[in-house]
């Protein structure tokens, strides 16, 4: 803050982002202020992204107008006006008043106090050293400590074999206190308390004792069972995550201290047990309300004195929110997304800044923090649609257990009784006992002595708990959540919206906590042990090839592209001479676009190694089970040959139909790319994102199993395959699934993945027609601390698809995923390649004639056309200006994915309602003040510097090391 050190001042900064608290200061002390204002000039449209200088001023307590109640509001967009009441004062002698003004929109937000735990203690297990974390968090040492009963001399302290770059943070994972025998550590608490007990967990070798040795039992001085017969190594295999947190609440322990007990698991085998970080945080009660059991209306679940787990913490329609933007009670808050289940995954809305947040008590005020509140997930604007559909999750649970769900809710749309109404169904039996969900209603009831206070901006949750008994031997036990509008309660409006969801596993009968292992797949059964996760490295860039690209969207195009063509051509020629013709994929990314050249060594194979940590994080394959796979690399299974290599159809572990890419030795995919792929595909899990099986590197061989995709690539459905074309509402349908899969990588995860080579031979489609985003070879995380908004890199992409800003800067963003993606759309709607050098030259790109015809109006002209006739006015309408938008030449006037796939799932619903012959839905008018976006780049990055630390160099030793800027822009049919 800009606040002078030297005033005894509360100083509080206003920002047009919404401030986590704002109070005021103590009666008669002054009030200093940090502001800044954008300062519109000739070029007002790209100054007024930029923030202006902050400035300070002292304001006396005795000021007439310093009370913010008694003052005009003005929103920040329209500073810039000259008839602004702010701007008015500040060009005049004014500018206290103008001060003023400007913080009346800061004051508008109360936020959540920051909760002081009475008892924080952290534990670097098995270091010798005190340590810190990234976000700052001082862990102590348990060394000679006090809180082993023998200070730990009984004990072993060990290091992991292998450092895992995929951390937040080495402390507390690199180090752990081993037990080979049951030990317990106490620890002095508050008796007035509850606490948070985490348990970190990293499964590598300690002292020379093998990761899957480690079976142990976890339980408490109270006689809690927090974990039994527990596996890391099994469980962060089955979950394929890096390392393992177990977050606990337990109640106050009246003796004034609470034990871990730590008991290995008699085995055949000597069994140990061990723990890398423990953290005891005193925390608030805030489960005091009693929660209604689902399906007995007279029955509640008390858990004020209950022990629990938490199973789900969720940021719902947002993103990522870390422990350091909690309410004090430093929790993780997990986007959604993963868990949204159907066609139906409805919108995620973020308000805007003049929308107050209002904590009805003060002990609410730790339940959520702001972030959860002022972003959420609705069903959209289309009633019709909405009156027959719902918002659903599904999450994976152990069976033979109460959970407890907490929904927090908070309405920024509505502000009266009875605008929308909704029910809140668990496993399909209504939770509500007392009629649907009025979110507003709820919230004056927070306030029953001011019947006339606003419900608006008011959060509120709710606790509702359910027995969930064990599914049937081979089942997966799933606990349901579903919104469903309320309409004969008539509301203003057919909707249903959620902010956020926390579910709790409730301790049994006996005090137990602990479920089983979960089981691994069948494909990841056969994993290497010891596996670990990898860190995200940038592959080299090929320096041998200078290959220029054509760039959708650039003017000179004319003599690149011919040489483009030349050298495309040239290598067709050399690839189709050389073997079978095979002119469809049924996997993945065998049209991959990369071009990344390392030395070779006397026997052809790359001379550069493999990182034995990336090969481990996924299955181990040998050479002979490949050669068995594929029937010795017969060639009658080749489904797909590329720059990489040919890609096989195979069968593994007896029925299991996969797909195999080989590299040949003189591939254009070097080690790098090859490890690339596996780091990526290996810590990625979504429905809409292809799935990696394991690899093969025996011999020098970089060989990568995939599953099998029956339908191929979306490419081969749209031209020149001999295929029949697929109908407009499928190919929807397929580019919606595309969408999600991208906006998952951009939002979705703790860190920004961008894929850099979006294309139709990249969109793979499965024996069900679902789409799923391939090849990530040239993928890249992106900026990894908050002030960033790009990273720089050199060009990659593939012709016709290639962003031109990125281009032109080799600044990439998520935004040249979305460029590339418009291209994709025009690709879909007019059956044609993104770059075709037959045509006349302004027709060649894609890109640019699908936008020219879009702005001449003659778009109809250039549609593919079997779709004439087929397509609904209002979704063509609505699908061209998606693409348009996505093309735009600078990447901040281009839409979000999240953006984007709002449209798409808009644009198949008008085509519905047109193919059921009805009108074209009606759009509720209640949510224009809104924006209708996923979280903004900004609190994506601040989430991301937050949850991991990753290479993000400005300049990393890939671009260094390659001056070429054309090294990796090639052909779309690529390796």
């Amino acid at each position: 803050m800009a606040c002078s050190p030297a005033l005894p001042a509360c100083c509080v900064h206003v920002r047009p982002k919404r401030p986590s608290l704002v109070k005021l200061p103590p009666s008669g002390l002054p009030l200093a202020f940090s502001f800044s204002f954008p300062f519109p000039g000739r070029n007002s449209r790209s100054r007024s992204r930029r923030r202006g200088r902050p400035s300070s001023v002292l304001l006396p307590p005795q000021h007439p107008s310093f009370h913010p109640l008694n003052l005009k509001v003005a929103t920040f967009k329209n500073l810039h006006r000259r008839d602004c009441p702010i701007m008015a004062a500040a060009r005049g002698r004014g500018v206290l008043l103008a001060v003023l003004l400007l913080t009346t929109v800061a004051f508008a937000f109360v936020g959540a106090d920051i909760y002081k735990p009475t008892d924080s203690i952290l534990v670097h297990c098995g270091s010798d050293k005190d340590g810190q974390d990234e976000d700052g968090r001082k862990w102590t040492t348990d060394k000679d400590s006090k809180w082993l009963p023998d200070g730990g001399k009984s004990s072993i302290m060990g290091t992991a074999d292998v450092s895992d770059p995929s951390f937040p943070s080495p402390v507390p994972y690199m180090t752990a206190r081993v037990f080979p025998k049951e030990t317990a550590y106490t620890f002095p608490v508050s008796d007035a308390d509850r606490h948070w007990v985490r348990l970190h967990f990293y499964p590598a070798a300690y002292h020379d004792i093998p990761a899957d040795h480690f079976f142990f039992s976890i339980s408490t001085s109270t006689g809690i069972t927090l974990l039994r017969n527990f596996s890391v190594y099994i469980t962060a295999k089955a979950l394929t995550q890096a390392y393992i947190v177990r977050e606990f609440s337990l109640p106050p322990s009246t003796a004034g201290s609470l034990s871990l007990k730590f008991t290995p698991t008699a085995m055949n085998n000597a069994s140990y047990a061990f723990v890398n970080g423990i953290e005891i945080i005193s925390m608030p009660n805030f489960f005091g309300d009693p929660a209604t059991l689902v399906g007995l209306d007279d029955q509640s679940l008390d858990a004020s004195a209950g022990n629990l787990q938490t199973m789900y913490r969720l940021s719902v329609g947002g993103s990522y929110i870390p422990p350091t933007n909690d309410s004090g009670l430093t929790r993780e808050w997990f986007s959604d997304t993963p868990y949204v289940y159907g066609a139906g995954t409805g919108v995620t809305f973020e308000a805007n800044d003049t929308i107050p947040i209002k904590y009805p008590a003060p002990a609410d005020e730790y339940a959520a923090p702001v972030s959860i509140y002022d972003t959420f997930r609705h069903m959209g604007r289309d009633a019709n649609l909405n009156k027959n559909n719902n918002l659903t999750w599904v999450f994976e649970v152990d069976g033979n257990f109460t959970y407890l769900l907490r929904l927090h809710f908070c309405s920024l749309m509505e502000d009266k009784i009875n605008q929308v109404v909704f029910a809140i169904l668990v496993n399909n039996k209504t939770a509500t006992t007392t009629g649907s969900a009025d979110i507003i209603a709820w919230a004056k009831e927070k306030n029953p002595a001011n019947p006339g206070a606003p419900g608006k901006g008011v959060p509120v949750f709710k606790d509702y708990a359910v027995f969930m008994p064990a599914a049937p031997a081979g089942n997966d036990t799933i606990l349901w959540l579903t919104l469903r509008p309320d309409t004969a309660s008539n509301p203003q409006f057919v909707n249903a919206f959620l902010n956020g969801l926390e579910i709790f596993k409730v301790s049994d009968a006996s005090g137990n906590l602990a479920g089983p292992n979960p089981d691994i797949s069948k494909m990841l059964a056969e994993a290497e042990l010891g596996a670990v996760d990898g860190q995200f490295r940038e592959k080299p860039s090929n320096v041998g090839a200078l290959i220029g690209g054509a760039v959708g969207g650039a003017a000179a195009f004319g003599l690149v592209a011919a040489v483009c063509f030349v050298a495309y051509q040239s290598k067709r020629g050399r690839e189709l001479s050389s073997s079978p013709s095979h002119s469809s994929s049924r996997w993945l990314p065998v049209y991959g676009s990369s071009q990344t050249s390392v030395s070779k060594s006397s026997g052809g194979r790359s001379a550069m190694t493999l990182n034995p940590n990336i090969t481990a994080m996924c299955r181990h394959f040998s050479f002979q089970e490949i050669k068995s796979a594929t029937k010795g690399f017969d060639e009658s299974l080749v489904i797909g040959v590329g720059g990489f290599g040919k890609v096989y159809r195979g069968v593994v572990d007896g029925d299991t139909k996969v797909a195999i890419k080989r590299s040949n030795p003189s591939s254009e995919q070097g080690v790098l790319e090859f490890q690339t792929e596996i780091e990526m595909l290996s810590k990625l899990r979504h429905k809409h994102l292809v799935s990696l099986i394991g690899c093969c590197e025996d011999n020098g061989e970089m060989i990568l199993v995939y599953d099998y995709m029956a339908h191929g690539t979306l490419r081969e459905h749209l031209y020149k395959s001999g295929k029949p074309p697929l109908p407009w509402r499928q190919r929807l349908e397929i580019v919606i699934g595309a969408a999600r899969g991208l906006h998952y990588l951009h939002t979705g995860a703790k860190y920004t993945i961008i894929h850099r080579d979006v294309k139709t031979t990249n969109i793979l489609v499965d024996e069900k027609w679902v789409a799923k985003v391939s090849d990530f070879g040239l993928s890249k995380t992106g900026p990894t601390v908050q002030n960033q908004t790009h990273v720089s890199t050199m060009v990659k992409g593939s012709f016709g698809y290639l962003d031109p800003e990125y281009f032109r800067r080799q600044k990439l963003t998520e935004k040249s995923d979305v460029y590339s993606f418009g291209v994709v759309l025009f690709e879909v709607l007019c059956g044609r390649p993104a770059l075709n050098p037959s045509l006349p030259r302004e027709q060649v790109s894609l890109a640019d004639h699908a936008l020219s015809c879009q702005r001449k109006g003659t778009l109809e002209e250039i549609i593919d056309p079997v779709l004439e006739g087929k397509i609904a006015p209002d979704c063509l309408k609505k699908f061209a200006e998606t693409a348009e938008k996505c093309l735009a030449d600078q990447g901040v006037d281009r839409p979000s994915m999240g953006d984007v796939l709002w449209n798409l799932e808009f644009a198949l619903q008008q085509q519905d309602t047109f193919e059921n012959g009805g009108k074209p839905p009606e759009v509720d008018d209640y949510s224009s003040s809104f924006t209708i976006t996923p979280p903004s780049m900004e609190e994506s990055l601040a989430a991301n510097a937050a949850a991991l630390s990753l290479i993000s160099e400005d300049m990393d030793e890939e671009d260094i090391a390659n001056s070429v800027i054309f090294s990796q822009i090639t052909k779309p049919t690529g390796r």
